[in-house]
């Protein structure tokens, strides 16, 4: 183990070494309060000595104090009403949570009404929702309903002060008496036609609505008993449009376009053609946030990746999650973000050095393998984080998930092409290579839910969360400072 090999390593990765003291300062900040005039000097001071003196510890102050004052400067003032009983238009985002006697989610308040004159305000605070076991909720769709936004009451100071931290305004509670009604979502064109377009294939049951969940980001056929099914076997990722299915279009795409490299200029022809698709699809599926964040990421990745190194990847990673805590910070404690980041980071840091380490000259092993590699590394990197955040830890997704990846890319690919090319003819062809799929997929998960120890329900606390990803991190910084030997062959 040598230290000057890690140094060396890390060096190729300066937005590795500048991410982490900003998200630090960001952490900081939701846990207690600096003056400005503080938060500038510091800033202004350990920025000169990291010009003048290349000090690197200036540097890393310098960063901390900037994700500190990112995170402070943040405008947290609300326009809802508090404790007034009214009408809301909400916009339920990120991925609903099932907490048994009720379920939780992040909402936007689009508008609210004034109960005293009758007219509406346009709004934009976030607030955390909470529904009854009656009442489902979808990520994405939009309710109209009647209640009153309230303070953060329950937890202790540091959580209150945490969820201030990230814009939300307070809590609202719903039930079946107070939804008025489930609106329409606000929909890009392209948005419509793609819903439309898979509509038109004529897909029946729990695997045409598993289908337009993975293509369009359409979830309003999935009944509840799909939902707990895919929850407790672990493949709940694959019914919301989000990194993984930008993941997988982005290595579809790379895959049916390794020819061009072949031609001259052509991977940067490639590369464009790689980054348009992967937005396109993004758009048809309804701009969801964690899809837009991974289309970020990816497209990075995209020119990253020509120089065949992880090291680069993992930089053009690290910057793009600098880019995007510097737009909002308040992206750090968004669950889907934080999956979606640990996940990429894993399998560029443990998963491609694993999959070349076991490489051979069969190529259908080598694709067996590297699925059964990628998905151990991302499902072990998100099992504490899925466990803290919903409470369970799916055993079995992790073994069924290469097949469910391998099928389920299969059921993107096939819709994605149903979308892009005008082949009204091949429907019913579509028709049965879709619905064979999905319902292979839906088999799948219903047979890992219901395997004895499938799934455990246990919530892991915060601090056992952060000391398994602190071993993670001190595990991976290990395994960096090996420098592997080198062979010199000598000519006979």
């Amino acid at each position: 183990m040598k230290a000057a090999s890690l140094s060396a390593r890390l060096d190729r990765m300066p937005m590795v070494k500048a991410v982490a003291p900003f998200a630090a300062g960001i952490l900081a900040a939701d846990c207690f309060t600096l003056p400005l005039w503080f938060l500038a000097g510091a800033f202004l001071l350990s920025g000169t000595l990291a010009l003048l003196l290349r000090s690197q510890s200036g540097a890393f102050v310098m960063l901390l104090t900037a994700g500190f004052a990112a995170s402070q400067l943040r405008d947290t003032a609300h326009t809802l009403p508090r404790g007034i009983y009214t009408t809301y238009e909400l916009t339920v985002e990120g991925i609903p949570s099932d907490r048994g006697r009720y379920t939780s989610a992040e909402a936007t308040a689009v508008a609210w009404r004034d109960p005293s004159h009758g007219t509406w305000h346009a709004s934009g605070d976030r607030i955390m929702l909470y529904a009854d076991s009656l009442t489902a909720l979808y990520s994405g769709e939009r309710i109209r309903c009647r209640g009153s936004v309230r303070p953060f009451r329950g937890g202790a100071e540091s959580y209150r002060r945490l969820m201030a931290r990230r814009g939300f305004a307070g809590t609202l509670w719903l039930s079946e008496r107070t939804l008025i009604e489930r609106l329409p979502g606000r929909s890009s064109a392209l948005h419509l036609h793609a819903v439309e377009r898979m509509q038109r294939i004529g897909l029946q049951s729990d695997a045409g609505a598993v289908c337009r969940a993975m293509v369009t980001g359409d979830r309003s056929g999935i009944t509840q008993e799909l939902r707990t099914v895919y929850s407790r076997s672990g493949l709940s990722h694959l019914l919301a449009v989000s990194g993984l299915h930008t993941g997988i279009v982005f290595a579809l795409v790379n895959l049916m376009l390794w020819w061009l490299p072949l031609l001259h200029r052509g991977h940067l022809v490639r590369n464009l053609l790689a980054t348009v698709c992967i937005w396109l699809f993004v758009a048809a599926a309804g701009f969801s946030p964690s899809a837009v964040r991974a289309a970020v990421m990816c497209t990075m990745l995209q020119f990253a990746l020509a120089s065949a190194s992880e090291y680069v990847a993992l930089n053009a990673l690290a910057a793009a999650g600098f880019g995007m805590l510097l737009w909002n910070p308040a992206w750090l404690g968004d669950i889907s973000f934080q999956l979606s980041f640990i996940a990429v980071a894993a399998i560029l840091a443990w998963g491609v050095p694993l999959c070349r380490l076991l490489h051979t000259r069969r190529r259908a092993l080598n694709l067996l393998t590297n699925a059964l590699v990628i998905s151990l590394v991302a499902g072990i990197a998100t099992a504490p984080l899925v466990s803290h955040t919903f409470g369970t830890v799916p055993l079995a997704g992790l073994l069924v998930n290469p097949v469910a990846i391998l099928v389920g890319s299969i059921v993107v690919l096939g819709g994605t092409v149903w979308m892009i090319l005008p082949v009204n003819w091949l429907a019913p062809a579509f028709d049965a290579v879709l619905s064979g799929t999905a319902g292979l997929l839906n088999t799948l998960a219903r047979a890992a839910a219901a395997l004895p120890g499938g799934y455990a329900e246990y919530t892991l606390g915060g601090g056992a969360t952060a000391g398994i990803y602190l071993f993670f991190l001190l595990t991976t910084l290990a395994a960096w400072s090996f420098e592997p030997k080198k062979s010199v062959h000598l000519p006979a």
